[in-house]
């Protein structure tokens, strides 16, 4: 029996060092020619490297500046960005079936509850752009649920979790700047 073992255990090994070889070849393969390297010591420049290298979460490029909510219509996702450049938050968000034009918004209104398009109680409703009288802004549903989103309805919420509607809500005062980027 335990000549048998030992082969067993040979040849799990034997395949497992195969299956390494075979990924390591892959990774090579498919590598990068160089590693990409920032200017050396500068924090621009590594906040630059983060944005170029496809960070999922990173703040894109050409952003706008200052204190400002960040929007990209292409991640679903959201930054509320401080005066210094530094991201105090980001997150996913749930798009609208109404999409504002890229470019810089203020905030105009904001309504601590009301009933959303959808029909969904809704609170921390933060509004920014409208699109042929649809009124585009950020909400979270006050049951914590995501909207189903119908392409024949006309609706502006983009929704978040209600953690995240809050700190949203806390940080975009009335005349805030909101960037939308593709």
């Amino acid at each position: 029996m335990a000549g048998t073992s030992s082969v067993i255990v040979a040849g799990l090994t034997a395949a497992a060092l195969a299956t390494i070889g075979y990924l390591g070849h892959r990774a090579a393969v498919t590598a990068p020619a160089g590693p990409h390297r920032p200017a050396s010591g500068t924090a621009a420049a590594v906040q630059k490297a983060l944005r170029d290298g496809g960070h999922p979460a990173a703040l894109p490029a050409r952003s706008g500046t200052g204190e400002r909510v960040v929007y990209a219509l292409g991640k679903d996702r959201v930054w509320l960005v401080e005066e210094n450049g530094k991201v105090r938050r980001t997150y996913g968000v749930s798009p609208s079936t109404v999409d504002p034009e890229p470019g810089t918004y203020r905030v105009t209104s904001r309504s601590a509850a009301v009933t959303g398009s959808d029909g969904v109680p809704v609170e921390h409703v933060v509004r920014f752009a409208s699109v042929e009288g649809t009124a585009i802004g950020f909400s979270a549903a006050v049951d914590g649920s995501a909207p189903r989103l119908d392409p024949e309805q006309r609706t502006g919420g983009i929704r978040e979790t209600r953690t995240d509607g809050e700190a949203l809500w806390r940080f975009a005062t009335i005349g805030r700047k909101v960037v939308v980027v593709r």
